[in-house]
Formats: C-alpha cells, sequence, structure tokens
C-alpha cells in the first residue's frame, strides 16, 4: 500500500465504522478517502467483534504510512419506558399518561417508568421527551411511586422507548456497569481516545478519569443543557470535547443548537484541546449517494468555526455511501479552506496565549508563518502538548508533529493541522535540524528552498520544556538524500 503524504487539510474526519464498514478493504477505502481517525460505538455490537474491528484498523494503519486514532465511545446511561400489553399504545394530545413504579404491562393510560430515581426529582412543569422527542409530556405532579402527566404531543409510544429529562439534572451514575465493562475492554484493547456519553456534571467527568487511571485520552460528549451549564468545568477536567447534537437536539429547542455548538466550540478552542462536531452531519448520505445543501452548509460552518474534527456516524457506519460520504465531507473541508475569507474566518474566536514560555513560542510559531513563506511548523514534542499550543492558534500553514510516542502520534490524529509522524527521539540541536529537514521533505512539507518553523523543548526528552524556536531553509542537497537516512 503506497503511503500518503499529509493531505493539506487542517480539520480532521472522526467516521464511524460498523457492518457496512469495518472490513480490512473497507477501512482502507475510508483512509484514502480522508479519514483520519475512526470511532467505535459501544452501543452495538459485542467485544468480540469490537477486538476485531480494533486489530483490523491496527494492521491497515501500519501499511498506511501514518498515525490512525481509534475512539471507543461509551453508551452512558438510558432511561427507557417499559412494556405495553400490545408492544404499544396511543397517547392522546393532552390527554393524561402517567408513569409509575408497577411492573404490570402499560396501555394507553400508563406505562412502568423503571427508574426510581426519577420519581423524586421531577417537579409540576417539567418536561419528559420520549421517542426522540416524538412525544412531550408535561409533569402534572409527581410523587415517590407516580408521575402524572399532559401529553402535549400524542402519538404511538412502544415498548422500551427512551426517555429525556431536559429540567433537570438527573441522579443516575454517569458510567452504568456496562460502561465500566466497555471501558476497561477500551483500555486492554489500547485505544487512544474514550467518549463518555451523558455527561452532565465535572464530576462525571472525574468519574471516568478515575477508572482510567491515566490511560489514553478522554473525550467528554455534551448532550445534556447541564453539561452547557458547566461546560468550563468540564472542558477544565476532559482532554476533548464533543459536540453531540443527537440528543442536545432533543432536548433543547431546535433554535437553541446551532448558537450553543458555537460557543463550545469556541470555548474548547480557547483552551487548545480539540473539540468533535458530530451527529447528522450528512445524514441524507445513508441512503443518498449526495447530500443535501443544507448539510453541506452545516459541514462547511463547522470548518469556519475552527473545529479540530467533523465526525460521521450512520453515514459510515451502516449507509449504502460510506466512502462517497468521506470523499464529499474531505472536498467541502478542502473547499473551504482554500477560501480567501476562511483564515479571518477561524479567527474571529479570539485565543490569548497562557503566560509561558511554550505558549509565546507557539504564538511567534503562527505569526512567522503569516509574515514569512513558509511552508510548515515542525514540532518536535514527547506529550503532545505543544503540538496543541500551535494548534490552538490555528496557523495558515500544516503542522509536522514527530514524536517518539506511539500513543501520543494516534492521539494527535483528532487534532487540528496535525499531520503526526512515530519517530525516534533527538538528542542535540544539529540532530533536530537535520532530521526536521530530512522527515519534512519525506511528508511532502517543502521542497528545495523551502523554509519552515520548527519548535522544540532544550534539554532534549523533558515533557513542557518547549523553549527554542528556529527558522530553517531547505537545500537543494537535501533532496536527494532525504530517503536514505533511517528514522
Amino acid at each position: 500500500m503506497a503511503k500518503i503524504d499529509h493531505r493539506g487539510r487542517k480539520i480532521k474526519i472522526l467516521a464511524t465504522l460498523g457492518p457496512a464498514s469495518r472490513s480490512a478493504e473497507m477501512i482502507e477505502k475510508l483512509l484514502r478517502a480522508g479519514a483520519d481517525a475512526f470511532r467505535v460505538n459501544m452501543s452495538h455490537g459485542d467485544h468480540e467483534t469490537h477486538a476485531e474491528t480494533i486489530a483490523t484498523i491496527r494492521e491497515v494503519e501500519k501499511n498506511f504510512g501514518r498515525p490512525v486514532a481509534v475512539l471507543c465511545d461509551l453508551q452512558g446511561p438510558k432511561l427507557r419506558v417499559g412494556q405495553f400489553k400490545n408492544g404499544k399504545a396511543v397517547l392522546r394530545h393532552s390527554g393524561h399518561f402517567v408513569l409509575d413504579n408497577d411492573p404490570a404491562l402499560g396501555d394507553e393510560n400508563r406505562v412502568c417508568l423503571p427508574h426510581p430515581e426519577l420519581f423524586g426529582i421531577l417537579v409540576r412543569g417539567q418536561r419528559l421527551l420520549i421517542d426522540d422527542g416524538k412525544l412531550r409530556l408535561r409533569v402534572i405532579e409527581a410523587d415517590a411511586s407516580r408521575i402524572l402527566c399532559s401529553a402535549e404531543v400524542g402519538g404511538v409510544i412502544s415498548d422500551r422507548k427512551g426517555v429525556n429529562v431536559p429540567d433537570a439534572v438527573v441522579p443516575v451514575p454517569a458510567l452504568t456497569e456496562k460502561d465500566r465493562r466497555d471501558l476497561a475492554f477500551a483500555i486492554e484493547q489500547g485505544t487512544d481516545w474514550i467518549a463518555q456519553s451523558f455527561v452532565q456534571r465535572p464530576e462525571d467527568v472525574a468519574e471516568a478519569r478515575r477508572l482510567m487511571g491515566g490511560y489514553g485520552a478522554l473525550m467528554a460528549k455534551i448532550e445534556k443543557p447541564a453539561a452547557v451549564d458547566r461546560l468550563e468545568e468540564i472542558i477544565e477536567l476532559a482532554d476533548g470535547i464533543m459536540v453531540a447534537r443527537g440528543d442536545l437536539g432533543v432536548e433543547l429547542n431546535p433554535e437553541e443548537v446551532p448558537p450553543i455548538q458555537k460557543r463550545i466550540v469556541a470555548m474548547t478552542r480557547r483552551s487548545g484541546k480539540p473539540v468533535v462536531v458530530a451527529t447528522q452531519m450528512l445524514e441524507s448520505m445513508i441512503e443518498s449517494p449526495a447530500p443535501t445543501r443544507a448539510e453541506v452548509s452545516d459541514v462547511a460552518n463547522a470548518v469556519y468555526d475552527g473545529a479540530d474534527a467533523v465526525m460521521l456516524s450512520a453515514e459510515t457506519a451502516s449507509g449504502a455511501w460510506p466512502v462517497e460520504a468521506v470523499t464529499i465531507m474531505h472536498r467541502i473541508a478542502c473547499q473551504v479552506e482554500g477560501d480567501a475569507g476562511y483564515g479571518e474566518r477561524i479567527h474571529f474566536t479570539e485565543v490569548r496565549p497562557d503566560a509561558t514560555t511554550a505558549d509565546a513560542l507557539a504564538q511567534a510559531s503562527a505569526r512567522i508563518a503569516e509574515t514569512v513563506n513558509v511552508a510548515g511548523i515542525i514540532v518536535f514534542t514527547g506529550s503532545g502538548s505543544t503540538a496543541r499550543r500551535v494548534a490552538r492558534e490555528r496557523p495558515s500553514v500544516p503542522m509536522l508533529v514527530l514524536t517518539p510516542s506511539q500513543k501520543i502520534a494516534r492521539k494527535l490524529a483528532l487534532l487540528w493541522g496535525t499531520h503526526a509522524v512515530h519517530t525516534k527521539d533527538i538528542s542535540g540541536f544539529e540532530e533536530m535540524i537535520a532530521k526536521g529537514k530530512r522527515m519534512a521533505l519525506r511528508h511532502g512539507f517543502g521542497q528545495a528552498g523551502s523554509k519552515l518553523v520548527a519548535l522544540a523543548g532544550v534539554p532534549f526528552g523533558t515533557p513542557g520544556s518547549t523553549n527554542l524556536l528556529h527558522v530553517v531553509t531547505l537545500a537543494g542537497d537535501e533532496l536527494k538524500k532525504h530517503t536514505s537516512s533511517a528514522d
């Protein structure tokens, strides 16, 4: 398999794998079409299937020549109604309906709600949304065994449909027993990112971090209004953020989602941590070979906002056109990033560096790229922190990130503007310059005469010590010898 140089695209594409796409042949096609990372959805399938999928990704990665991130997405706590006598019932518009703790089969008047924790927290006027908001109930009164509701929007309700509670913080554990098993599995499989669903408060993130024991990177999914209210605290504890617009769109009014999405992206960008925009980005491509114009605009807006990555869900997991979905997402991103107004739009979000030498140098590297005609920024990093600092500045040129850690190289596959390479560590300044030039040429960063900015820390091999910025020029004779050296 021929290796691929950096794509010339800064935003990353995260594609979900499933029945339509988990074969080695399809994973290779998705990578070539533009995917940078893969999501394994723990809500579906079993551990054996997921282990085979992850092993296949790693096998394809060996031949592909660049690190590929694997993200395991935990299911999270799911609230559901019980079962009905005939498998379903019809709720009358404006009629009364009761949710109770009686395990008897339900009918058009009542059904069991097997979640006792809800009975003690709901009060008059709060909403219950059933089946992704298709049915909307308003609480009239509630006690320890019964919740009387009015059906603001009625319709057919069937067995085990999901329940959303947008107006209260639900006192359920952030991680179910299934989540804990899946988390242990993800760590055992060596996955790079773990996404935590239905985060409501920073304590939920802290619990997941405790269970991870320092392994891997944690991405908090923002899909509850309660999480939006404590967003800053959640960002501080997580390694990355996902704007999970599916449930967020159920629990909020539709018109509220776009400004909240922009707020989450901007706030996460300021932290220097990656932010992913997810759900329904090219939804029509589950069945159609082409997206709607509205979907194209939706993806483009995420690119203009400076998100680190955009995600495909069912489009690639079970859809009829997985490769085409990645291809069109890649084309949209490239078109937007080539727009003359892109640079100005992406800097609408004001990002201020922290008062550290490393942040000052990261900012300086981006400013040099604007002033001098450079082909890229070379970042030497052991922990990935320097790459995150530079990416936060959203420089006009791509980053070649050289790291001795394969784990860090894979993790950075979701970071804006990076082309990460797992390579041997360096021990001195001259070696740094020589290696930076060789790797730049090898991976398509410039040609003879091209200038590059190099960032590193002295002493070498010391995490968090970034204190050196150097501008280098690629010489003609280096073009001849860059492929002969082992790195």
